[in-house]
């Protein structure tokens, strides 16, 4: 937990923490007992019926009991950052004034670590409130470069993530996206275009441009999110690093030949650099 007494600067907790700074200056509006629950069933029904909106969404959570109306659920989509996912025409920029990148992926054959990176960013529901997490990792294997948690939805902890998975890992030749604003936003395409990065962005609404982000979400919320009540962040960031560990070093994918992201990432790095 971080503690403004302690003689260690808020920066420095903050990094040991693996947490956004910005968060530590943010303070959001408090969100009910029974919004937190609502949010967390739209997160579960969200993942199982990606292509639901609001309307389908509201539905299912008055089937289930929950007296809740269509603005409310998706007042409560756009706090929490997702939106359904199907093909639909472009009805507004997402940020005015960002420039969106053109989707470079198609066609594209990605068969070495370094090659494509992709980030996105997820709701993560705690026992008490919530917290937004992004994540960056290699396409060809799957692996988690770097991730950060924040209280707020802003390009600060994105740009943390980056710079991390940078330093450790060097700099791909491209990186994709969605249209969000915290990555179409200056500082962030910036930071890529200075390293040389070509910058790829999904199609609005397509979901299936950045596929391997959305199942590694599937796949973290239903094998450790779910199953817990995160009583903090810290709580959180804890479990979720065992969890990235445990994904990275120990799960085997049937699309990796049951080999480990770990196992692809490295082992075809010291392939090309022997050949």
């Amino acid at each position: 937990m971080i503690d403004k007494e302690n003689e260690l600067s808020l920066t420095r907790q903050c990094e040991i923490l693996n947490l956004s700074r910005t968060s530590q200056y943010y303070h959001p509006m408090p969100v009910s007992a029974q919004d937190l629950l609502l949010m967390r069933r739209i997160d579960e029904l969200h993942l199982r019926y990606p292509f639901y909106g609001s309307r389908r969404l509201g539905g299912e959570l008055r089937g289930e009991g929950f007296e809740v109306g269509r603005r409310h659920v998706r007042t409560l989509m756009e706090l929490m950052g997702i939106e359904a996912l199907y093909c639909k025409p472009r009805l507004s920029d997402p940020h005015p004034g960002h420039k969106i990148w053109p989707y470079l992926l198609r066609d594209v054959s990605v068969i070495q670590p370094n090659q494509v990176w992709a980030a996105d960013i997820t709701y993560i529901p705690l026992a008490k409130g919530f917290v937004y997490l992004v994540a960056i990792i290699d396409w060809c294997s799957r692996r988690v470069l770097s991730w950060r948690l924040s209280n707020c939805m802003d390009t600060a902890f994105c740009l943390e993530a980056l710079e991390e998975a940078l330093t450790r890992h060097g700099a791909p030749e491209i990186f994709n996206t969605d249209q969000g604003s915290q990555f179409t936003s200056e500082d962030f395409t910036a930071a890529l275009l200075a390293r040389g990065i070509r910058i790829s962005m999904d199609g609005k609404g397509r979901w299936v441009d950045n596929v391997f982000v959305e199942r590694l979400w599937r796949s973290l919320k239903y094998e450790e999110v779910y199953l817990k009540a995160y009583e903090s962040i810290p709580h959180a960031k804890q479990a979720i690093g065992k969890y990235f560990d445990f994904y990275n070093l120990r799960r085997r994918h049937q699309s990796l030949d049951d080999q480990t992201p770990d196992a692809v990432y490295y082992g075809l790095q010291i392939e090309k650099f022997a050949a």
